[in-house]
């Protein structure tokens, strides 16, 4: 699995699976150019924390996904697209539908364009283990029912339906990947693991939570990328769809208590009604079946759940600052 010379683009590369994927493509050698959302600070989110090595190696591009024009002349020169740009949070998918349906849909077939355009050796396009809903059995297989119980999840779904047509109708070399609940340092204060370990701490003795009875399939960020570096390589996978999970779920609660034990808290949970999602709307259990990945990408999670709590831990410790523990991330 060569990447020395490759010439990738990495789109959502300022977001937290995006900027650990392209540091870890600069290291294996790869010419990197990235594409950052534009703001009028110049940042480039989370490669801003790269090391000076990371940033001087990658050309970073800021623009927006939904402008073909920009997305297009990106891509050229390009062998390998790995598109990870979009909208995730499903409570500002409630807000915002059409925002999220923009980013996700929009954006999604302006690089299925791009890659079509120049030709490229491969694109790789990062789905959700949200696009099943609930699920009818687990654990979940690649061809299980999709079912969007929140507009981002039927964005997503849609956003997958473009690149199984576009792989169909123009040859277009896609795969789909489709990561469940990828955590680790630099994540979001959208999702529940952050909230649990930044409230825990800061030192709180009550932490405030949605339902604790989903179960989800946590997969380290670090065996995240590696996925994604073996999709962008594999032979013969172009238009398949493969899950990255690690097979196992825990409930929230579970994960709570998990990281209380990893924290040294014993804080208690209460329920906050203003995180709890619609009833239609939550997704009850996410429980992947790994055998696709292992036996096509040649890829098993690395890191248990428990030493990987640790490590985000840690490293959410040191960036506490950053964070406001008690608000409620949108």
């Amino acid at each position: 699995m060569s990447w020395r010379g490759r010439r990738v683009l990495v789109t959502g590369a300022d977001g937290f699976i995006g900027s650990h994927l392209t540091e870890r493509l600069v290291e294996e050698g790869a010419d990197v150019r990235a594409i950052c959302v534009y703001n009028s600070m110049g940042s480039y989110g989370w490669l801003d924390e790269a090391t000076e090595d990371v940033r001087s190696s990658v050309e970073v591009r800021l623009g927006d996904i939904r402008d073909p024009e920009f997305v297009a002349d990106s891509a050229s020169g390009r062998e390998v697209l790995f598109h990870l740009a979009a909208i995730v949070s499903i409570p500002f998918s409630y807000q915002s539908p059409r925002t999220v349906v923009d980013t996700n849909v929009g954006g999604t077939l302006n690089v299925l364009e791009a890659a079509r355009r120049h030709g490229v050796d491969r694109m790789v396009h990062t789905s959700t283990s949200e696009v099943y809903g609930t699920p009818d059995r687990v654990p979940i297989t690649e061809d299980h029912r999709l079912k969007g119980q929140s507009p981002y999840s039927a964005s997503k779904i849609a956003a997958d339906h473009l690149c199984d047509a576009y792989h169909r109708a123009f040859d277009v070399p896609v795969v789909v990947l489709r990561p469940f609940n990828t955590y680790g340092p630099r994540q979001s204060m959208r999702a529940v693991l952050p909230t649990i370990l930044t409230q825990l701490m800061a030192g709180g003795d009550t932490i405030r939570l949605g339902s604790l009875k989903p179960r989800r399939d946590m997969t380290f960020v670090s065996d995240t990328v590696d996925g994604f570096l073996r999709a962008g390589v594999a032979q013969n996978v172009e238009g398949e769809v493969i899950q990255l999970g690690t097979g196992v779920s825990v409930s929230i609660g579970e994960l709570f208590e998990l990281a209380c034990r990893v924290t040294g808290s014993d804080a208690k949970v209460e329920a906050d009604p203003e995180r709890v999602r619609p009833e239609k709307s939550e997704v009850m259990e996410l429980l992947s079946n790994p055998s696709r990945a292992r036996e096509r990408l040649g890829w098993t999670p690395q890191v248990e759940l428990e030493d990987g709590l640790r490590q985000t831990a840690e490293w959410f410790r040191g960036q506490l600052s950053r964070y406001r523990a008690t608000r409620y991330y949108v």
